[in-house]
């Protein structure tokens, strides 16, 4: 009897497992309230989200719906046909936004297989961009900002106002630090996680700024002129009075880079693991970190060199000068790539956008101008009413100014003219150094004369990150596989220029070049022979050595005659039709005094 009544009694899980099976059979209320979760709301944009995990085959369907229901055979064609979950459409601004240009024309391709291919690629490019402008409903987080009331000012608007207005975890990222070895450099990581100090009088620090963990506080005991992240949070380098040194998270010294002499300043190239460093004599020097050696290093002849940036578009290191001329370079050419007039005098600062589109530089005429690195051209101009000695542009286009013991802060002032400042801060730790922009949060890291501050600036960071490029929550294991990966996925030096989808291109010679190619034949020496004997110390020698020699080298010019008139008929170029004429060369005074071709006699028949 008990087990027949075990038998009869269904257990919670199986009415679960019939639940899914069949979807008749939902009993109790509270299950079909579970169930009603992972059901998506037909009326929202995010159906399609789940059109995969939850549509049913065409054949399911059949088969639960009544025989009355159906209707002839060709309308169960079309149905077939028509897919169950169809993508909303996509607004044309969102495509315009992730748009790659516009595409190829296939008609001008003779070839059919090549019409073929480029149709399926620029199928493949659309779907793309479909697919991004549809996938950005899964961005939720929304950039913050500073609204002011009536006719007050939002510059006007203090810390404290805004620490009361936040919730309590943005409320802890303000934050000072009284410090007596200044003044600071600082730097955040790529994705905003750990903050790194830097005191002129050897204070070194670094730690995690969100918790207030401290990982390392050391004394150099020397000059520390610049510090920059690595690769990872587990390494930095420091720019000291001699040399760059590289101390690990813990603070113990790793390595002494003396190839690197009385390095001012520092900047990190993390897709292609290049350390590169600007000196006090004017030198440029690229370390490959990955490896530990030397990529590049020349003079550039333009002074000392103490305001650098990067481009994180294409990887090229910008450098302001005395002169006003910001110049480019790539550790394969020993010259600047390209030259900017960007101020009227002497750079005091200067700095770069995340995306690498643009520049911002402030000279001794108190002008901030913001230039177009690609173009080449300026695009907003403002004046300040001292020198800002640190500029800094965040993720979300919003510039800081750092001059004497305050900071201005412009917003959306790049490709459009800013009104007035955005917000202001009168730091309390005297002079301000430098100032940075934390990625992806709302903050600003300001180092001054006697310490640091951290001060929030609403819709200052971008909201949305790419977990699989800077994930600030990352374990130790994610850290681990993201650096293994960043190491295979390195980026070799020699790509490194003004357009890095030059790459992409073929590289055909022109006509021109080949037969410039082949003229400098014309002009080439035969190769020298050296011949060296086996035997020296044999009697008369001498004498057949050279004869040896002279036959050496008449083969060789011989060979050398052979190559160039083998090359020579190519130097024809075909001129009207069928008729074929050599190079014409210049015109002179001599040739009225040259023979006439004779005419030939014709004779009729």
């Amino acid at each position: 009897m008990k087990a027949e009544k075990r038998a009869k009694k269904p257990k919670g899980g199986d009415k679960i497992k019939k639940r899914f099976v069949d979807d008749s059979l939902v009993d109790e209320p509270k299950i079909r309230m579970k169930r009603r979760k992972f059901q998506p709301d037909r009326n929202l944009e995010t159906k399609t989200l789940l059109k995969f995990a939850h549509a049913k085959t065409s054949d399911e369907i059949k088969k639960s719906q009544p025989s009355a229901m159906k209707k002839n055979a060709g309308d169960e064609e079309e149905a077939e046909d028509k897919p169950l979950l169809q993508p909303p459409e996509v607004e044309s601004k969102k495509l315009e936004k992730y748009s790659r240009g516009e595409g190829v024309r296939v008609r001008s391709y003779k070839s059919k297989t090549f019409k073929r291919r480029i149709a399926n690629k620029e199928k493949k490019i659309q779907f793309s961009t479909e697919e991004a402008a549809r996938n950005e409903i899964l961005m939720t987080e929304t950039s913050g900002f500073l609204e002011s009331e009536g006719y007050e000012e939002t510059s006007k608007i203090r810390q404290k106002q805004i620490i009361k207005a936040v919730d309590v975890t943005s409320a802890t990222k303000h934050f000072e630090l009284n410090l007596e070895f200044g003044p600071y450099r600082i730097d955040y990581t790529r994705n905003g996680r750990h903050l790194l100090l830097g005191g002129r009088q050897g204070h070194v620090a670094a730690f995690d700024w969100v918790s207030k963990k401290l990982m390392c506080e050391i004394n150099v005991m020397e000059d520390v002129l610049d510090l920059k992240w690595l690769h990872t949070e587990n390494m930095f380098a420091t720019a000291q009075k001699e040399w760059v040194f590289i101390y690990d998270n813990e603070g113990t010294e790793i390595h002494c880079v003396k190839q690197m002499h009385k390095i001012l300043r520092l900047e990190y190239l993390p897709y292609h693991f290049l350390l590169a460093s600007a000196s006090e004599t004017g030198h440029l020097n690229w370390l490959d970190v990955s490896v530990g050696k030397t990529i590049a290093g020349f003079q550039t002849r333009m002074g000392r060199l103490t305001h650098m940036a990067q481009n994180n578009y294409n990887g090229t290191i910008a450098l302001g000068h005395p002169t006003g001329v910001v110049t480019l370079w790539s550790p394969m050419v020993k010259e600047p790539l390209a030259k900017m007039l960007c101020q009227k005098t002497a750079i005091m600062s200067m700095a770069t956008d995340p995306a690498g589109k643009y520049i911002a530089s402030c000279g001794m005429d108190r002008n901030i101008n913001i230039w177009d690195i690609r173009a080449m051209k300026p695009m907003q101009s403002y004046r300040v009413t001292g020198v800002p000695t640190s500029l800094s542009i965040s993720q979300r286009g919003c510039l800081a100014a750092g001059n004497g013991d305050i900071v201005q802060l412009y917003k959306d002032c790049i490709t459009v003219p800013a009104d007035g400042p955005y917000m202001t801060f009168k730091c309390k730790q005297w002079t301000v150094r430098q100032v940075q922009f934390c990625p992806y949060e709302d903050v600003l890291g300001i180092g001054a004369e006697r310490g640091f501050s951290s001060i929030l600036v609403p819709g200052s960071g971008e909201p949305n990150f790419d977990s699989y490029e800077h994930n600030p929550f990352r374990t130790k294991a994610q850290r681990k596989e993201a650096e293994v990966k960043a190491l295979l996925e390195k980026v070799p030096a020699e790509l490194i220029t003004l357009d890095p989808l030059a790459i992409t291109e073929v590289d055909i010679p022109s006509l021109h070049d080949k037969l410039e190619a082949q003229k400098k034949l014309l002009y080439m020496r035969p190769p020298k022979i050296d011949f060296n004997p086996r035997r020296k110390n044999k009697k008369g020698g001498g004498i057949q050595a050279a004869k040896t020699r002279q036959i050496l080298r008449e083969e060789a010019k011989k060979d050398f005659i052979k190559l160039i008139k083998k090359n020579k008929p190519d130097m024809l170029v075909p001129v009207g039709g069928n008729k074929v004429q050599q190079h014409a060369e210049p015109p002179s005074v001599l040739d009225r005094f040259k023979a006439k071709p004779k005419k030939k006699n014709q004779i009729a028949i």
